[in-house]
């Protein structure tokens, strides 16, 4: 055997020797921040690039972030100012979990493997999301008149027109501080005196103009911004209906039907009651399929792709936001499919066309795969065999075409019972000519 494949064998078999697959297990578990893999930013890699500002180390030394830097300098300083706490209080209070904070990242450069270096970066990055969270909420006291005019980011003219690209780059799955940074200095802040939910509200008042209701909403301790706001999309899954139930029909799962298709099938759709992702329901007497309602804008490919990016890498993440996409790309297909859904409410299309909405679900649903035991598949089979049925297609079809208003409604009417005369009148003469003889 040659040297240089001997030295290969003598190096498998130290590994084989050295390997735990347990602390590898036990590692990948404290994972909760990644790099996004090359086959899925090759769909859209500026989706997954900051764009004005870095949090965490992934993306801190890129240039065009630079300018952001000074600006966290300064909320620092007016952190630490408003809290009237020294700095080493919050610095301790981190030192506690650094390696916890570290262990979050997959893939960390060995750079950031230095405790130091490490904590400084959190400190700052953690206290300028703070200051952002605090003042978009005018908690405790903080006011944009506490801020000049002119500051470029913290004034109301700075936030009014930075605040839209910050907001889209806090939730980047590349971009995230553990929460529990955030945690750790509100508790120093503050005494202890917010409790958990505390940051869930300050985090949905910046990231989702038009938080869902927190009141029913158990978010618990989330992992970082992406989290906390992915988890304010879903609803309970006890809360669910038909939808997380089984099929009721027979095979092995469908493909659900385009919304054309569907309605030609006789199926008809009507928006969710909540608006949560996972809230959709299918009632196979009625044919309704219940869709929760969805602005489509400029934020929304890069939110979703995240969000799928997110779910593809953490495994304990779920796959609702996953199975949403899927059943989505299936009922568009077509603007003729987007403009039904408008027409019921259920997409609120602020893109300009709906040409553009089918396009991005299209595009961002592209290779997602999905798990054969996410609880929209019975539904799926459900449609699937409904459409099926040619009785459907019939009833379909003299609702579209011979019942679409009163006035060709009372028309077939008519025309039936003029039908049903004329039968009545030949059956009659008929009848007369043989009883005649």
């Amino acid at each position: 055997m040659a040297g240089k494949e001997k030295n290969w064998v003598i190096e498998i078999e130290e590994n084989l020797k050295s390997s735990c697959s347990s602390k590898e297990a036990e590692l990948w578990r404290k994972h909760s921040i990644y790099r996004v893999p090359a086959f899925i930013t090759a769909l859209n890699c500026m989706a997954y690039t900051p764009q004005m500002v870095s949090f965490g180390p992934y993306h801190h030394h890129k240039p065009h972030l630079q300018p952001m830097e000074a600006h966290k300098t300064r909320a620092l300083l007016a952190f630490l100012k408003r809290t009237n706490k020294p700095l080493d209080a919050y610095l301790r209070a981190l030192e506690k979990v650094v390696q916890r904070l570290m262990d979050t990242y997959k893939d960390l450069d060995d750079e950031w493997r230095d405790k130091d270096h490490f904590l400084k970066l959190m400190m700052r990055d953690g206290c300028f999301l703070h200051e952002l969270l605090h003042l978009h909420a005018n908690d405790q006291g903080i006011s944009y008149h506490d801020y000049p005019d002119n500051d470029p980011i913290f004034g109301y003219h700075g936030m009014l027109y930075n605040l839209p690209c910050i907001r889209r780059d806090m939730l980047m799955i590349e971009n995230q501080v553990p929460l529990l940074v955030l945690e750790r200095l509100l508790k120093v802040s503050t005494g202890g005196k917010k409790n958990d939910g505390f940051l869930d509200q300050l985090i949905l008042r910046l990231c989702n103009p038009q938080p869902l209701p927190l009141t029913d909403q158990n978010l618990g301790m989330g992992l970082h911004v992406l989290d906390v706001f992915r988890k304010s999309m879903i609803q309970n899954i006890q809360c669910s209906s038909a939808a997380a139930q089984g099929s009721t029909g027979g095979g092995s799962g469908g493909l659900v039907q385009s919304a054309v298709e569907m309605r030609d099938a006789g199926i008809r759709f009507k928006t969710s009651q909540t608006p949560y992702i996972n809230d959709v329901r299918f009632k196979s007497r009625s044919g309704i399929l219940q869709l929760p309602a969805i602005t489509v804008d400029d934020a929304t490919e890069f939110t979703f792709l995240n969000l799928l990016a997110f779910e593809r890498l953490h495994k304990d993440a779920g796959n609702e936001v996953t199975s949403y996409i899927f059943l989505m790309d299936q009922v568009i297909d077509t603007a003729k499919d987007v403009q039904i859904l408008r027409s019921k409410g259920i997409v609120k299309n602020a893109l300009g066309s709906d040409e553009a909405v089918a396009d991005l679900f299209n595009k961002i649903s592209k290779d997602m795969p999905l798990d054969p035991y996410c609880r929209l598949k019975g539904l799926h089979q459900d449609v699937s065999n409904y459409c099926n049925k040619k009785t459907h297609h019939w009833k379909a079809t003299l609702r579209h075409y011979y019942f679409i208003n009163p006035w060709v409604t009372l028309s077939v009417v008519a025309a039936f019972i003029l039908l049903a005369l004329d039968m009545t009148q030949t059956i009659h003469t008929v009848l007369s000519y043989y009883l005649k003889d």
